[in-house]
């Protein structure tokens, strides 16, 4: 494999991936959203734009790029654990940065607060928030979800032959945040990224997270507000809930913990539309903060 995608590190079970690049003080860590083929090759059009002036980690969760299983339960407790310990292993020493993608904003939250030493700031890339979630479950029960999962599991393992279904749905499954269509891969990047979500897709990692939404969400939640400096991307995702909107909670939040905030039209895989943008929003309020 010509791509560099990064270093494997033991642990748990299985060997977890992380890619880095660039060079600071601190260590921007981005971390993903839920089912995401593959986080190095994912987050790329945002993170080449901000390695020139920091350090960028990019840590692959167990069954996500070209990271293994680890065998542990998928709570929040187990991946933010795994997540510093790669860190660690790959001897990328904290204070981070951290760059969180929808799922991973309940990561984002526990470690924040659990660990407040040795995050700075956070960078929201639409992340999930604990009373989206709760609303979420709300909407639908763990019964339905777990019904919607194993429905899933036989629905994917068909794509996963890559014949007819899979190149009929290529638009709302590989391409799905629009990166396979965008020029910021090169040929051989858009093959391993293809290969990888194959490979992945039916990997036990992303039905497990799905069914710990809720229980994810509530532990993050426990542990208080977000205490340091952050600015949000928001977007108007549209996702079943009881009551309420994804942007209306995340507004609600952001404007809560004194966080600056920018509303987008350019869907939940923003960071695939407006990458230079974002880079730099982001390099500006880290500047402002010292960081």
């Amino acid at each position: 494999m010509a791509v560099n995608y990064g270093t494997k590190y033991n642990v748990g079970k299985g060997k977890i991936n992380v890619y880095t690049e660039g060079s600071s003080e601190y260590t921007i860590v981005f971390l993903s959203g839920a089912g995401v083929t593959s986080p190095v090759l994912e987050y790329s059009p945002l993170y080449r734009r901000l390695s020139d002036e920091y350090k960028i980690a990019v840590v692959e969760k167990a069954g996500y790029g070209m990271s293994e299983s680890t065998d542990t339960e998928r709570t929040v407790e187990n991946m933010v654990s795994e997540s510093r310990e790669a860190l660690r292993l790959a001897g990328i020493n904290p204070p981070y940065i951290l760059a969180a993608h929808s799922y991973s904003g309940f990561e984002t939250i526990y470690w924040a607060n659990t660990y407040p030493d040795e995050v700075k700031a956070v960078l929201s890339i639409d992340m999930g928030l604990p009373d989206t979630a709760v609303e979420m479950g709300k909407a639908m029960s763990e019964e339905k979800r777990r019904k919607i999962n194993e429905k899933n599991k036989k629905l994917f393992s068909k794509i996963q032959k890559r014949g007819l279904l899979a190149r009929l749905a290529k638009k709302i499954t590989v391409d799905a945040s629009g990166l396979m269509s965008s020029d910021y891969l090169n040929d051989e990047e858009k093959k391993l990224y293809e290969d990888l979500f194959y490979k992945n897709l039916t990997n036990k990692e992303i039905f497990e997270e799905n069914m710990h939404l809720v229980s994810n969400a509530e532990k993050a939640g426990a542990t208080g507000k977000l205490k340091v400096p952050a600015y949000f991307y928001i977007s108007d995702f549209n996702t079943p809930m009881k009551n309420g909107t994804w942007k209306g909670y995340a507004i609600k939040y952001a404007e809560k913990i004194g966080a600056e905030y920018i509303v987008t039209d350019k869907d939940h895989f923003m960071y695939t539309k407006i990458p230079d943008e974002m880079a730099q929003n982001f390099k500006d309020f880290l500047k402002k903060n010292n960081l």
